[in-house]
């Protein structure tokens, strides 16, 4: 008999033996310690313990130090248990980034005699220590200090390798502490980074179910219906989250980490990563190439919904055919392509273009077998994203009201980087997005047009 986890909380999704599911596959994650609410840092002691650990190292950096790192080695000290603390230096200012020098900084500090990584902050900080623990093959505890991501409990960490921002495939931490107490009281954007990146599987579940329909990928209802509820959650507590609300952000807090553990049980990032990640990818890497820097990964993520709903939507007005397909296909241009790619990845260009020799992505064979798939069941992608997606409008209603960025000039890219994005977003992974989907059927030059002169209106 199959088990339904959907309804679940977190803590009760991390069984030690997982569930047995309709899909016909077993999905589990085994935390052996998981605490959120209310003064839950003050038990960083307890769960060392219960990790059966004896001298853990704290990872941070100064600003998650200032936040939570001190306490946590109070904490530590008060108990009794040796420890180690690394301060990870910022090269460029106050941001730390996902980079192969804060990874190395990490791992050639690391004290062999420790046999915990404590991560204490959120994105960079909790990525490294998945690394760092990995390669260490010590476990980890994470202690959030935000509500801004979705990746505290996952398998995975999103790190820039050549200038290429990857996911890599790790261990998911043993431990999760998240205080609301602690993230209530987190920078107001990063809270709105959270809700950001939440709205974003709004996109991503419609993208999941159109691979599932076109690629024949593994798709999950259970699974599916665990994002869902989790969505429902925090979009019914988000106007919460400007007061700092305990109960909006616990909803937010545990929709994040109830996204990461969809993507453990799935076993890849489709419940809770799509087109909207990828722009927000785009994003990050155009930035590395310029050296610039870039804005937090789940306002990204928010701006990146609002224009993946708006492809969307536009979508359904359309009815694609073989005969599109055919002229596209047999009137794209490789070198001009390449020299698109060239003028829009600049130094990160030759990582793009060894991944297509290696894929071969724009093979025009390979298109038209995938378009036919495409064009045969288009009234059912139709009825998907009908089913699936907001209006843009009520998505920009919802960012608006939060305070989430809407424009792209409100986290520091054009708007020729919002649609570079969207155009070229569909090269830089082996994943199939909606920009693949829409380059497929030969529409990428009217989805790119639409998506400009909506920018206009946002």
């Amino acid at each position: 008999m199959a088990d339904h986890f959907s309804h679940l909380s977190s803590k009760e999704l991390t069984v030690k033996n997982g569930f047995d599911c309709g899909c016909g596959r077993h999905h589990g994650m085994h935390m052996k310690y998981l605490d959120i609410g209310k003064g839950a840092a003050d038990k960083v002691p307890e769960a060392v313990l219960a990790l059966g650990c004896k001298k853990p190292m704290v990872l941070c950096d100064k600003n998650t130090y200032e936040a939570l790192g001190r306490k946590v080695s109070t904490l530590l000290s008060e108990a009794g248990i040796e420890y180690k603390i690394f301060i990870i230096p910022c090269p460029k200012g106050d941001k730390l980034e996902p980079t192969e020098y804060t990874v190395g900084s990490a791992v050639l500090n690391f004290d062999q005699s420790c046999d915990l990584v404590i991560a204490v902050g959120s994105g960079v900080i909790n990525d490294t220590a998945r690394v760092l623990s990995t390669t260490t093959k010590v476990p980890q505890l994470t202690v959030g200090t935000a509500p801004s991501m979705d990746g505290y409990a996952s398998a995975s960490s999103s790190m820039v390798v050549n200038n290429v921002k990857q996911t890599l495939p790790l261990k998911a931490p043993e431990g999760l502490i998240l205080d609301t107490d602690v993230l209530s009281e987190a920078p107001m954007k990063m809270l709105c980074a959270g809700l950001g990146d939440m709205l974003g599987k709004y996109t991503a579940l419609c993208e999941w179910k159109l691979a599932a329909l076109f690629r024949d990928e593994n798709y999950c209802e259970e699974i599916a219906s665990l994002m869902e509820n989790s969505l429902c959650k925090v979009t019914e507590n988000a106007k919460g989250l400007k007061a700092r609300d305990q109960g909006a952000v616990e909803a937010v807090t545990e929709g994040l980490v109830n996204s990461g553990i969809a993507m453990a049980f799935l076993g890849n990032s489709r419940p809770a990563s799509g087109q909207e990640h990828y722009f927000s990818h785009c994003w990050e890497m155009f930035a590395l190439d310029r050296g610039k820097t870039y804005e937090l990964h789940g306002l990204q993520v928010g701006l990146g919904t609002l224009y993946t709903v708006t492809i969307l939507d536009k979508l359904k007005d359309i009815k694609p055919s073989m005969d599109k397909v055919m002229g596209s296909a047999s009137s794209f241009d490789e070198n001009k392509w390449e020299n698109e790619i060239k003028r829009v990845f600049g130094n990160t260009a030759g990582e793009i273009l060894a991944l297509e020799d290696r894929l071969k992505q724009n093979d025009a064979e390979g298109r038209i077998r995938r378009a036919a798939s495409i064009v045969s069941r288009w009234d059912e992608a139709v009825k998907i994203i009908s089913e699936s997606i907001p209006s843009p409008q009520c998505i920009y209603d919802m960012m608006k009201d939060a305070g989430i960025p809407t424009r792209p000039e409100d986290i520091g890219v054009s708007k020729q980087d919002v649609l570079d994005a969207f155009v070229y977003s569909r090269n830089i992974r082996d994943k199939y997005l909606l920009s693949s989907m829409v380059w497929d059927i030969g529409y990428m030059d009217e989805m790119r047009e639409h998506l400009e002169k909506a920018l206009d209106s946002y």
